[in-house]
């Protein structure tokens, strides 16, 4: 009876957690797959794979952004769990200073570089006037996007959920309206999409930026004092969310030219429409692991290293039975999905086959994802980063490669299932290991 009441107890406070942050994220992912939606069905799937091409970009951005971010909040709430709040946010405000200098720079690499790239490549002059004029606007408004992002972590550090899912909902209907008029009324094109991404960006940084200026807060903004170690504690701390996403950018870039060989510009904007699915259970999976990320790292730093694991237990058969549902679904509606976003035969042809095979991955990946945000919040970077690089990098390009000589277009959809269940196998083998680890460790922060 103790033992069932425990765990109730522990799922309230996961899902008391998760529930607000998994609806942001997922209101978050409704912007990129509303504008998928207007840019296929309105502009076409040649725009919509031009657009693609660049995404790389972004994942260099949310690499530098991420990696900054989870790392500091990380830090932050094990010195919460300290009751050191005078540290506490002085870590939160490094972060923020540190996060808006180096993605700043980052937006002027890349947009220097951006011509010189497009030519390098050998892109068709149409897709590179659609990549320059979509992300000639976007490149500074990301900076933008991942100071939300930052910023949201660190509301879920204070418990202030529903305020980030209110911010949250506004940003996304601002985003859905925006494209709504700019595409399809006044037939802006990407310029339209690009302008109210921007619009809805900008609303969200002044929405996020006021939580921040009331005196209650723990974090507020101010001068600091800057902390070389607590510089290199955050990059550690966030080193493997800097290694998924940065890695993300490497293996979509390296697919697209695979795909590309293969089935051409329609295999692209199929490899985008099917990626959507994997977004929006990714930002599911992610709202939990940022949802228990804080909790986590409280209880590391009171020491209270049983309730961290059950946290990570509870939590990873919730998204393994969530990754099962989904993963159901989408094998009996893969072509009303396709549906959504295109009439071309070829293009649905793609996707019915496509998505039923890919979708696999989603029984396995939420685990993988959890325990590399479980070791982020106890400080095992060396494990986080382990996990992070396999799924996201070594295993995925490496079978990016592999599959498709093996299999024919066939091994392009086991790519996911088959990184995820060999990253899987790695993580299982991790957490036993580390056990021992935590059970004998300190707490250093």
């Amino acid at each position: 009876m103790e033992k069932n009441t425990r765990k109730k107890e522990i799922l309230k406070e996961i899902m008391k957690y998760s529930v607000p942050s998994i609806i942001a994220m997922i209101m978050s992912s409704m912007v990129t797959i509303v504008d998928g939606l207007f840019i296929s069905n309105i502009l076409g799937k040649d725009i919509l794979a031009a657009i693609n091409i660049g995404m790389p970009m972004l994942y260099v951005f949310l690499a530098i952004g991420i990696m900054i971010g989870v790392g500091g909040v990380s830090l932050a709430g094990r010195r919460l769990g300290q009751k050191n709040f005078k540290d506490s946010n002085n870590v939160f405000k490094q972060t923020i200073f540190t996060a808006a200098i180096s993605l700043y720079i980052l937006s002027l690499i890349f947009r220097i570089g951006l011509d010189f790239g497009l030519e390098t490549l050998g892109i068709a002059s149409n897709s590179c006037e659609t990549i320059i004029n979509y992300y000639g606007i976007l490149l500074w408004i990301y900076p933008m996007m991942m100071m939300n992002i930052i910023m949201g972590m660190f509301l879920r550090c204070e418990k202030k959920h529903h305020i980030l899912m209110l911010n949250t909902v506004v940003i996304t209907v601002t985003n859905i309206l925006l494209d709504y008029y700019l595409i399809a009324k006044i037939n802006m094109g990407v310029l339209g999409a690009a302008t109210a991404s921007t619009f809805a960006i900008i609303i969200g940084m002044i929405l996020m930026i006021s939580n921040f200026l009331n005196d209650k807060s723990i974090f507020t903004f101010g001068k600091f004092i800057f902390d070389k170690k607590d510089l290199k504690n955050t990059v550690l701390n966030g080193s493997s969310e800097f290694i998924g996403q940065i890695s993300m950018s490497i293996t979509i870039f390296f697919l697209n030219l695979v795909v590309m060989n293969r089935l051409g510009l329609v295999g692209v904007a199929a490899i985008s429409i099917i990626g959507y699915t994997a977004y929006i259970f990714n930002m599911i999976v992610v709202g939990f692991g940022q949802g228990i990320s804080p909790l986590i790292s409280y209880n590391y730093g009171s020491n209270n290293l049983k309730m961290c694991n059950d946290l990570r237990k509870e939590t990873s058969k919730i998204v393994i039975i969530s990754g099962l549902f989904f993963c159901i679904v989408l094998l009996m509606f893969a072509s009303s999905y396709g549906k959504l976003f295109t009439d071309s035969k070829e293009l649905l042809g793609l996707i019915s086959f496509g998505l039923p095979i890919f979708s696999i991955s989603f029984i396995t990946s939420g685990y993988n994802v959890i325990t590399s945000f479980y070791f982020t919040g106890i400080g095992f970077a060396k494990e986080s980063a382990l996990i992070s690089s396999l799924r996201s990098l070594l295993l995925l390009l490496l079978n990016i490669f592999i599959l498709p000589i093996m299999f024919g277009d066939l091994g392009i959809w086991l790519i996911a299932p088959v990184t995820e269940t060999i990253t899987l196998l790695v993580a299982v083998i991790l957490i036993k290991k580390s056990k021992n680890g935590t059970e004998n460790t300190m707490v250093k922060i």
